[in-house]
């Protein structure tokens, strides 16, 4: 086995480790430590010729459990030796079950912040180094360190004995995927592609979620058009004026495909609503083309599943600008709350649509004003310069 092979192995591994304590009852902090001990220790052992062992997993689960057993066993070495012989797995296959769903679950509980989930579900999960989720958050990583640290503190003093709330885990994997897909990247970590694959393996453990299929078609569909979201300059490139020779066919295909499979149990939900948006818009040749008057009626189902969410509410607005005119559009943004990110950005759209540049270069340049991220701010800049170049 390549020093490659190996690392990619034992990244692979690694949760799946993790999992298995977990779910044989090993609190998370130690559990998670446990499992970096026998990581490093496969790196020593496995470089040897025919180092590697038939069965890495089971060679690591039974190390891992070991090093569990050593940091927790008693004062007495006869106790000691109770637990070893009661708890020690046998030599051999290990367990088959999926414990991705477990771990994951634990990772996005309740209890945590939505920032201390995405980064232990990155650490644990993932298999990412505490530096490489600190540079993809642009935060020190001591900051990262410490943040980890305690997010396993709080789930280690939880009652979990069986897999939680899917939709957690999925509103996790939405938020990694987000900041990867719109944020800055950082060097060595693409957290969109993270997120798919944390995904791939959470639809994998749930095969008859629709949700689940749902949110990786959504994310699929996104992703595919990633090259064309940025100019060969680095600058933001709206939907509408993408190359969109430039999106990748093959994933649109397999995104479309898991929609539809989703939308086939008639299980409706919002990442399943998102994702048909996202296939409407991928399916038209220009955006002169794209199905409005669909895109609206999803939206009216997304509103119906998700009343009280004024994002929801606001790209509704933006597709019946487009199926009932602008001014339309402009009377239903105006109902919604002023600080409402993006809410200046969609309402410049629509004015400038309708004809109105005053309006829309001042709503541009408020919401640069507004924007949280660097590339995003250019654009709406330019955006605003654009506008009043044109208004003369």
């Amino acid at each position: 086995m390549t020093p490659t092979d190996r690392d990619e192995t034992l990244r692979d591994l690694g949760p799946q480790v993790l999992g298995v304590l977990v779910r044989r009852g090993a609190d998370f902090a130690t559990a998670e430590d446990a499992v970096q001990e026998a990581l490093l220790e496969a790196v020593r052992r496995w470089d040897a010729p025919d180092g590697a062992p038939s069965d890495p997993k089971g060679w690591l689960v039974t190390v891992a459990w070991r090093k569990f057993v050593d940091a927790r066993r008693s004062a007495s070495a006869r106790a000691q030796r109770e637990i070893r012989v009661t708890l020690e797995p046998p030599a051999g296959p290990t367990e088959q079950a999926d414990d991705t769903l477990l771990l994951l679950s634990r990772c996005c509980h309740p209890v945590l912040t939505p920032a201390s989930s995405v980064a232990l579900t990155l650490r644990a999960v993932g298999g990412l180094t505490t530096a490489q989720i600190a540079r993809a958050f642009l935060v020190p990583e001591a900051t990262m360190a410490q943040r980890i640290s305690r997010a396993k503190k709080t789930v280690t003093g939880e009652r979990f004995s069986e897999p939680g709330d899917v939709r957690a885990v999925l509103r996790v994997l939405y938020l990694i995927f987000n900041e990867g897909f719109t944020g800055s990247p950082a060097e060595g970590v693409d957290l969109a592609a993270e997120a798919i694959r944390l995904t791939r393996q959470l639809v994998a453990a749930v095969p008859d979620d629709a949700e689940a299929a749902g949110l990786l078609a959504l994310l699929l569909l996104h992703h595919a058009r990633r090259a064309a979201r940025t100019s060969a300059a680095g600058e933001l490139v709206p939907l509408d004026r993408q190359d969109r020779s430039r999106w990748d066919t093959a994933t649109i295909a397999e995104g479309v495909a898991l929609l539809q499979g989703a939308l086939a149990r008639d299980r409706l939900g919002p990442y399943q609503v998102q994702a048909a948006v996202a296939a409407l818009h991928d399916d038209a040749a220009t955006a002169d083309e794209t199905d409005w008057t669909q895109i609206l009626e999803w939206y009216d189902e997304l509103v119906r599943l998700e009343p009280r969410n004024p994002v929801v509410a606001l790209n509704r607005a933006v597709a019946v600008g487009h199926v009932d005119g602008p001014l339309a559009g402009l009377r239903l943004v105006e109902g919604l709350p002023d600080d409402l990110p993006r809410r200046d950005a969609a309402a410049a759209y629509l004015h400038e649509q309708a004809g109105n540049h005053d309006d829309a270069a001042r709503l541009y340049a408020a919401a640069a004003d507004a924007a949280t991220s660097t590339a995003e701010r250019a654009h709406l800049t330019r955006q605003a310069a654009r506008v009043r170049q044109e208004a003369g």
